[in-house]
């Protein structure tokens, strides 16, 4: 690894935490970054890996400390940190993998929905097929949405540099 890489890693990683920290500040969307809905603005950046290899460890350390972050606030205590978080760096790294955007979507997608979904129903005690719905939604809107605007703007800065 070498210093541009971890720069990299560090600033996606810090952008997660951001991104995760400005939602947390009007009270009625907070919830909406834990809980049996979700919409995290901050999962738009797992699309990220498709195209730049340092967003595998960088969102997976943002979102490692959003969830010890959010801890207090979620309740879901250490399965979230170490679980939530190995979710989201198991999806960088398959979304890494994807020929496509389209294909690079359903990793963060289907994982987050399925397991996820598994200790938020328990610990919520909503039923795990909503939970399921409510997270895979919000991912999808996150991911869809928000990462390929992340995918258009990085694109554009990286030309810009080529300059």
């Amino acid at each position: 690894m070498n210093t541009r890489y971890l720069t990299k890693a560090s600033i996606i990683a810090a952008i997660y935490l951001v991104l995760v920290l400005v939602q947390m500040i009007p009270l009625p969307i907070a919830s909406l970054t834990f809980g049996p809905v979700q919409l995290r603005l901050a999962e738009g950046l797992v699309l990220l890996p498709l195209v730049e290899a340092a967003a595998v460890p960088g969102v997976f350390v943002g979102c490692l400390l959003s969830n010890t972050i959010l801890a207090t606030y979620s309740g879901f205590g250490l399965v979230d940190i170490v679980g939530g978080s190995l979710v989201t760096l198991v999806a960088a790294i398959l979304t890494s993998k994807m020929k496509s955007k389209f294909t690079a979507i359903l990793p963060p997608v289907i994982l987050n929905g399925l397991v996820v979904s598994s200790w938020v129903s328990y610990f919520t005690k909503v039923p795990y097929l909503i939970v399921v719905l409510g997270i895979a939604a919000g991912e999808l809107a996150s991911v869809a949405i928000f990462g390929n605007l992340i995918l258009y703007v990085y694109e554009k800065a990286s030309k810009i540099r080529e300059f």
